[in-house]
């Protein structure tokens, strides 16, 4: 089966993600790591603070980047009275799941159809932040489905317009396909104490089965590091293969180049065909809208073929594909497929 429908890695890890496994020392698991006893999470959190120039302490960890907004939802949300969280209007579902577990509610602000893209308001946001007063403000950059991000200078001006005891969670999985640089972060995470930014190992990296995400936030939080970070130590062989992943940029940077060559075939082959729309993306995922009347035979189609993309049910987007970037021939494949169907 050919999954492009939960934004998952179809391409090869890096070489020295495959030479960590295979010369992890087994023995290894038999001790919990040693380094909490210098005041430090992880060899991992030790490494991410040297590459992104923020403090170890101010370095969080998690089982994924859903185990960090969880973490952070929840602690946030059952404190004190205000358990409002405000998310994008199109953005991924289990951010008011996660919301409602700690029985916390939200409410939504709107992203905005441009042509082909969508876009963030920031002055909207800055004033719909304001005048609700959430006690979190949810942004993703880039969001999925829609594949737009926030620039640093417009995180910057709603940070600095919004209330400080709004906490900000900035969902990041897939923003090093954005750009490579992340000189942004440490100065936000000094400046604004109120701003955690999530990030995983399993867009980019191409690693979601190693479940293992990290983020950065501001100082001041020492409750909330207590209840996140875990005092035994991190699974020493995931520690062994993110090492390994975050010194491989260059193989992961190719893959993510070579992901244009996709978005390019799907605007050049479905954009001018007849009730298609193929919006812009800067993640590993493309959002498409589609003429309805295909569904069945396509879903057919793509099931006689063994392969799976998302079908869209969220409000607003229920003609909407959303299909993961995968290799030349994948993407050959569902293009192809998509044309026949749309032809027939």
């Amino acid at each position: 089966m050919n999954f492009l429908d939960r934004n998952e890695f179809n391409f090869k890890p890096s070489q020295k993600v495959i030479d960590a496994i295979k010369n992890f020392d087994p023995e290894t698991l038999c001790f919990y790591t040693r380094i909490y006893d210098e005041g430090k999470k992880s060899i991992v959190s030790v490494r991410l603070s040297e590459i992104y120039n923020v403090p170890e302490e101010q370095v969080l960890l998690g089982y994924g980047g859903e185990d960090i907004l969880k973490n952070a939802v929840h602690y946030y949300l059952m404190k004190g009275d205000n358990k409002t969280i405000l998310i994008p209007e199109f953005s991924w579902w289990y951010y008011n799941r996660i919301a409602g577990e700690c029985g916390g509610n939200f409410e939504m602000y709107p992203l905005h159809q441009l042509d082909d893209t969508f876009a963030y308001d920031v002055d909207e946001v800055i004033e719909y932040t304001n005048r609700i007063h959430p006690r979190m403000l949810l942004l993703a950059s880039p969001n999925n489905p829609t594949g737009n991000c926030l620039t640093p200078e417009e995180i910057g001006k709603i940070m600095e317009n919004i209330p400080a005891d709004t906490m900000v969670l900035i969902d990041e999985a897939y923003a090093s396909f954005i750009t490579t640089d992340t000189d942004y972060i440490a100065p936000l995470v000094s400046k604004y104490s109120n701003l955690i930014i999530s990030r995983t190992l399993s867009k980019f990296y191409g690693l979601p089965g190693l479940r293992l995400g990290f983020g950065f936030m501001g100082k001041g939080h020492d409750n909330f590091l207590s209840y996140a970070n875990k005092y035994l130590g991190y699974n020493r062989f995931t520690e062994a293969v993110a090492i390994a992943a975050l010194e491989s940029d260059d193989h992961y940077r190719k893959v993510a180049d070579d992901m244009e060559w996709d978005r390019q075939l799907f605007k050049k082959e479905l954009g001018n065909l007849p009730g298609f729309k193929v919006y812009k993306s800067v993640a590993n995922f493309i959002l498409i809208k589609y003429p309805t009347e295909i569904k069945e035979r396509l879903q057919k189609a793509l099931a006689e073929k063994q392969y799976k993309i998302k079908f869209m049910g969220d409000k607003g987007l229920e003609d909407c594909l959303r299909i993961t970037l995968g290799t030349r021939d994948q993407i050959q494949v569902v293009v192809d497929t998509i044309k026949q169907c749309a032809k027939a």
